[in-house]
């Protein structure tokens, strides 16, 4: 049986960011990770094996190379067991693997669910981290005329953006009222869904599917009030589950949403038993509340929070809820939010003050690569400090986006806004003057004002 200090299961972000920090801060401990697949996918860049990367060989994590250039062992396996008290995993080979300390790092499934008639129809796909489904997926595809992709998150949102740039007939459909619906506020969400349409996108929300028809193989889909629409393939995008099945049937808590439950170490309730990414429980940054937010950039704070914490507290290191930070680009627009948006803030009783600005990302706007670019950044109303943002912009929307989440983390107020110092530059940045972070903060502020003469 072989031993080690640290065995992490699981080889995609978060599996591979624990064991490098990990290594990182303890440099004099042996490492073993071990992995289902060889071949490990970048989680983002899925959506774009189907056209922009012209193939799944040019989105591969370098996960192997990372691991030996610090020093850890890599193995392919699954895991199929933990002795919480012996400190043992048993894996499918039947190797066994002693450890000082584990982290879970099993990521999460795509849901293809049980209720949806005709899903287990040829032609009926999921968007799994899974290279040699993918590419089978592809090959199938390449057949196919007009494709249904179910829901409207980001995933769907950039599937479909991608099928239909390479001549696919799509269509987006969302049970949601609006698409990204989570994500931004209605007026954002439909200047996205205007820019889809604009660029060949069917798309139909507030109605769901009901049932794939077919015989063997996918014909026509059926929504929620009847429509019949023919099809050629269906693509399921309705979320993801946690792959918890081994923590729980190992003895590990798992909470009511099969999450396993962790701390802000990213702590198990079993000793010396870490877990992070997909598989691990999330809680909100603002409301606190628990979440199901899976992304690979928490997955990869959480990720290094463990690493730093494996054999002594870093105790101002924790991981203290997920802003869900996103953001995607369809064309030469970016989008981004970060935090709570408004009408989520409704629905947890928050109270709020909003700022929205539309400046050029340019000065002057006649520069080449001008874009038009829109801040609304939401306050709390009693505090003034920032809980929320969203971005409309060019290239650099991601970035912005990030900004908004670093101020939301540092829970900074829109006071804090008023005065941040920014360097800026004619080709690279909106006008000083006109900064849309600081104007839609502005905004805000002159409601604060308003609200206090009022009273």
């Amino acid at each position: 049986m072989k031993t080690t200090d640290v065995l992490v299961i699981g080889g995609s972000a978060a599996g591979m960011v624990a064991a490098l920090t990990g290594k990182a801060h303890w440099s004099k401990k042996e490492f073993i990770l071990v992995k289902k697949q060889k071949e490990m996918m970048v989680p983002c860049g899925i959506p774009y094996i189907f056209g922009t990367l012209e193939g799944s060989d040019k989105n591969l994590m370098p996960v192997d190379a990372a691991l030996q250039k610090s020093g850890i062992t890599s193995i392919v396996d699954e895991a199929v067991d933990i002795n919480i008290t012996k400190k043992e995993v048993l894996f499918a080979s039947g190797e066994k693997i002693s450890y000082q300390k584990l982290i879970i790092a099993t990521g999460s499934t795509p849901m293809k669910p049980k209720w949806l008639k005709g899903s287990d129809l040829e032609n009926v796909f999921v968007i799994p981290k899974d290279k040699e489904y993918l590419d089978d997926m592809k090959t199938k595809l390449g057949k196919a005329k007009n494709i249904a992709v179910i829901g409207a998150g980001f995933i769907g949102v950039e599937l479909s953006d991608e099928l239909v740039k390479h001549g696919y007939k799509v269509t987006l459909i969302e049970k949601l009222p609006h698409i990204l619906n989570l994500a931004f506020d209605p007026e954002i969400a439909a200047m996205i869904h205007e820019l889809l349409e604009s660029r060949g996108i069917n798309i139909i929300t507030g109605k769901g599917i009901s049932k794939v028809l077919g015989n063997k193989k996918v014909e026509a889909i059926e929504l929620e009030d009847g429509q019949k629409i023919n099809m050629d393939a269906v693509i399921l995008s309705m979320g993801y589950k946690p792959n918890s099945d081994l923590a729980k049937k190992s003895g590990i808590y798992v909470d009511e949403d099969n999450f396993i439950a962790v701390d802000e170490y990213m702590r198990t309730h079993a000793k010396d038993v870490f877990a992070v990414g997909d598989c691990a429980q999330k809680r909100d940054f603002v409301t606190r509340a628990r979440v199901s937010t899976m992304l690979a950039s928490t997955a990869c704070a959480e990720a290094r929070i463990a690493g730093m914490n494996l054999f002594n507290l870093h105790v101002v290191k924790t991981f203290s809820g997920t802003i869900a930070i996103y953001s995607t680009a369809i064309g030469n627009t970016g989008f981004g939010t970060a935090g709570v948006t408004e009408q989520r803030a409704e629905l947890e009783n928050i109270g709020t003050l909003t700022g929205l600005f539309e400046g050029i990302n340019r000065h002057p706007g006649n520069l080449p690569d001008a874009h038009k670019q829109m801040v609304k950044l939401i306050a709390a109303k009693n505090s003034g400090v920032i809980i929320g943002g969203e971005v409309i912009g060019g290239s650099e929307a991601g970035e912005l986006t990030n900004v908004i989440g670093l101020a939301i983390q540092n829970r900074m107020s829109v006071n804090s806004f008023l005065t941040i110092q920014i360097g800026t530059h004619p080709c690279l940045t909106a006008s000083p003057a006109a900064y849309p972070i600081i104007k839609a903060a502005e905004i805000i502020a002159i409601k604060i004002l308003k609200n206090m003469k009022e009273e």
